[in-house]
């Protein structure tokens, strides 16, 4: 290869190479207040799906994939 080819692919994957690192985060502290918004949500009422989760672990006998806790009767 001459050194033109070898310069070339040396600065080519230089640029790909500089443009993967970036000195600043992507999300700034005061942007992370829309990340957290309430439609980027997948549940609309978190307290009430957690609830509906351990009752129907409770009433399943299955434990431990969804994170519930309390009694076996679903009324903890």
């Amino acid at each position: 290869m001459t050194n033109l080819k070898r310069t070339a692919i040396a600065l080519a994957t230089l640029l790909t190479l500089g443009g993967c690192s970036s000195i600043e985060p992507w999300v700034k502290p005061y942007e992370r207040q829309y990340l957290a918004s309430d439609i980027m949500q997948f549940d609309r009422d978190p307290v009430a799906s957690g609830y509906l989760h351990h009752v129907f672990q409770s009433r399943e006998g299955a434990r431990g994939a969804e994170g519930g806790s309390g009694g076996g009767c679903g009324c903890n």
